[in-house]
Order: structure tokens, then C-alpha cells, then sequence
């Protein structure tokens, strides 16, 4: 076999290029400190390593949502933390003015306070965030969820609820509509509601309500009869749908019991006078707030205006406790929602931890064996060198 000068220096040569190729490669692991610079270098850990950096982006994704949620919730809390302040003033200025030692006049000037209290729930409700978006109007974040039109409050938002996503499998909701925190609140003890007729002329007052677990829900009418004065008064109890479920004399101070629900009455009831029993109503703060002003701008001091005015300052504390109790209830809902976003972005976080040492340990560089390798590498280039150099001295036409 023979070998022309040509061949042997060429495959020199190649020798050389391919020492180099291999040192170049060396070189720019050691510079990035990775094992993978491209997928042919080892093409399942460069799937892997894709796999991986596209989980550990969604990660990051899922994080910047938690951080969201996280601020989103918090201004709501803080929010509710408000209205429960402003139900609370309110409460105690009712009390105040249900007090018998207040004159028409001063219940006026309690009413101009609950009154401002009113237009600060208004406010409150209208909460905007850094964005400007409306925090309790639902999916209709851009307009105003609550607006004051011929003496009454409206909604003008939906029932929608936001939602952000933070991990594959969970989901957290990070606002509550107007119509769920201001709009659906229950009203007088939970389970109904009683109102005196506006025409009674007595003075029967509502004391304490309550409810059994056995209370038929139906809309009810307690009617007072009294023929003469000198008859006693009785009472008939009216279902809508059930007719008489009770009935007997009245005396002040008893309570009256029927279909699982027991009503207290204090004073006189004239003849004629109702009282209407309505089962599991609702009512928005802003009707609860605006009932109250109506009442304490109108109280007189006669024996049944008097009546009336009692009447209204009771059922205003009961809605006001009732709505308090929703407030509290929401803001324990938004807490439970606080824990879950802090503990799955722990998970989040510890989930991350585990991708980037697994992803660590596929594209890596292991140093010590990557500086012996250069080392070697080097060395054998060298040789290669030399070796080239030696050939080269070889031709015949050195020695003619």
C-alpha cells in the first residue's frame, strides 16, 4: 500500500482540526458550565432539559398569579375590614337612638350621621385597585357597581367572579361580586323576618326572635283582634299556604309560638294591628342603612309613633347584626383563600427546587472531569502538533 506525501499530510492535518474541534467543545462547556450545549451532544437529556426549563416557566407563571391573588385578597380584606367598621358605627348609633331618653330631635341628628355612613359604604363598595378596575363589580370591573338613582341603590355589575390559576389543577378566586358581599345578605334573624304593618296603632314592640331547626318557612301574618276594650286581646297566626297555625290571648311580654318560630311582643296591640312573618328574606345593606335614616329622621314622640319607631330601630339591628355576620363570614372565606394561595406557592416553590436539581444533574458541567479532559485533550493536540511537524521532514526531496 503506498502512501503519497499528499495523503499523509492531509491526514495530519485532519488529525489536528479534529484535536482542536474537540478542545473548542471543552473550552465552551467550561465557559457556560453545561454538559448539553446542543442536542447532539445527548439527545434525550436535551429533551429533558426542554421538558423541564417549559415546567419551570409555568412555575414562574403560577407564581407571579399567586403574588396577584395575594394582593388582590389582601385589598378585598381590607375592604370588608372597612364595611364591618362602618355596620358596627351604625349599630351603636341605633342603639343610641332606641335609647328612651333621646328627643325626636336628637334621633334627627343621629339619622344625618348614619346617613353619612351610608354614602362611606357607597364608597366602600365602589373599592377600586392600582388598576382602576372595580373590585366588586364581578367580570364588569370597568363600571361602577353602585349608583345612587331615585332614592335607591342599584347593581350595576354581575354575579361573575375572578378567577387566577396556580397550578395546573388549581384555581383560586380572588373577588366576590357586589351583589354576593352588599346585595344578598340575609335579614332579620336568619331564618325570617318580621314587619309591623304601617297602619298599626298600638303599641306592641318586637322583642326577641328565634328559630328551631323544625321552622316551616311560609309567609305569615299575626293578627290582632279586639272587639271591644273590654274583651282581651287575641291573635290569630295566618300561613299563605298552611292558614291558622296558632292562636290565642295575647298578654305583653309572652312569646308567640307557632311553626317552629318564637316571636316576643311587649305593650298593647290595637285591634286590627299585624304583624307579617316573612321566611329567610334578603336585603342589602344599603336598604337595611336607609331604613334606619327613614325612621330616625321621622321618629315623634306619641305613644304609637312611638311603637312604630321601636319597631324599626329592632328590625334595623337584627339586619345590621345579620349583615355583620355576612361581612365576618366573607372575610373568613377570603382568609381560608389567603392560607390556600401562601401554602401553594410553598408548594410551588419546593416543586421549582426539585426541577432545577434535576435539571442541574442532566445539563451540568462536572468541572474536575471537564479540566482533565481539557488537559488531555491539550496535551493530545500537542502531540498532534509535533507529529505534523515531524512528517513534514520526511520528503524525499529534503535529502537530493
Amino acid at each position: 500500500m503506498r502512501l503519497s506525501s499528499a495523503q499523509i499530510f492531509q491526514q495530519g492535518i485532519s488529525s489536528i482540526l479534529a484535536q482542536q474541534s474537540k478542545l473548542q467543545q471543552t473550552e465552551q462547556q467550561l465557559a457556560t458550565g453545561r454538559r448539553i450545549l446542543t442536542p447532539a451532544d445527548d439527545p434525550v437529556g436535551a429533551v429533558q432539559v426542554l421538558s423541564i426549563t417549559e415546567d419551570m416557566k409555568l412555575i414562574d407563571q403560577y407564581q407571579r398569579s399567586g403574588n396577584i391573588a395575594e394582593g388582590q385578597l389582601a385589598q378585598e380584606e381590607t375592604a370588608l375590614a372597612d364595611v364591618g367598621n362602618v355596620l358596627n358605627r351604625v349599630r351603636e348609633l341605633v342603639v343610641q337612638a332606641n335609647n328612651a331618653s333621646q328627643s325626636p330631635e336628637s334621633r334627627r341628628s343621629i339619622g344625618a350621621e348614619v346617613a353619612a355612613k351610608l354614602d362611606e359604604l357607597q364608597s366602600l363598595a365602589n373599592t377600586r385597585d392600582a388598576s382602576g378596575e372595580y373590585i366588586f363589580a364581578g367580570f364588569q370591573s370597568r363600571t361602577e357597581p353602585f349608583s345612587l338613582q331615585s332614592g335607591s341603590y342599584s347593581y350595576n355589575g354581575d354575579n361573575g367572579q375572578r378567577m387566577l390559576q396556580l397550578a395546573r389543577s388549581t384555581q383560586i378566586a380572588v373577588r366576590d361580586s357586589g351583589f354576593d358581599v352588599f346585595v344578598s345578605v340575609p335579614s332579620g334573624n336568619g331564618s325570617f323576618d318580621i314587619q309591623p304593618d304601617v297602619s298599626n296603632a298600638g303599641t306592641a314592640v318586637i322583642g326577641a326572635t328565634s328559630a328551631s331547626g323544625g321552622y316551616v318557612k311560609d309567609t305569615y301574618n299575626i293578627v290582632f283582634d279586639q272587639p271591644t276594650p273590654a274583651d282581651p286581646v287575641t291573635y290569630q297566626v295566618i300561613g299563605s299556604a298552611s292558614g291558622v297555625v296558632a292562636s290565642g290571648t295575647y298578654v305583653s311580654g309572652d312569646s308567640i309560638d307557632f311553626a317552629g318560630a318564637s316571636i316576643n311582643l311587649n305593650g298593647v296591640p290595637a285591634d286590627g294591628d299585624s304583624f307579617q312573618v316573612l321566611s329567610s328574606p334578603r336585603q342589602d345593606m344599603f336598604s337595611t342603612l336607609q331604613d334606619a335614616v327613614s325612621h330616625l329622621n321621622n321618629a315623634a314622640s306619641s305613644p304609637s309613633e312611638l311603637a312604630a319607631f321601636n319597631n324599626g330601630m329592632s328590625r334595623a339591628l337584627n339586619n345590621i347584626d345579620g349583615a355583620l355576620g355576612h361581612v365576618l363570614d366573607l372575610r373568613a372565606d377570603v382568609g381560608v383563600r389567603l392560607n390556600h394561595v401562601d401554602r401553594q406557592l410553598d408548594i410551588n416553590d419546593s416543586f421549582n427546587l426539585q426541577l432545577e436539581a434535576t435539571l442541574s444533574e442532566i445539563q451540568d458541567l462536572d468541572y474536575a472531569e471537564a479540566i482533565s479532559r481539557f488537559n488531555l485533550q491539550l496535551t493530545t493536540l500537542e502531540a498532534s502538533q509535533q507529529a505534523y511537524i515531524k512528517l513534514q521532514g520526511l520528503s524525499l526531496f529534503n535529502f537530493l
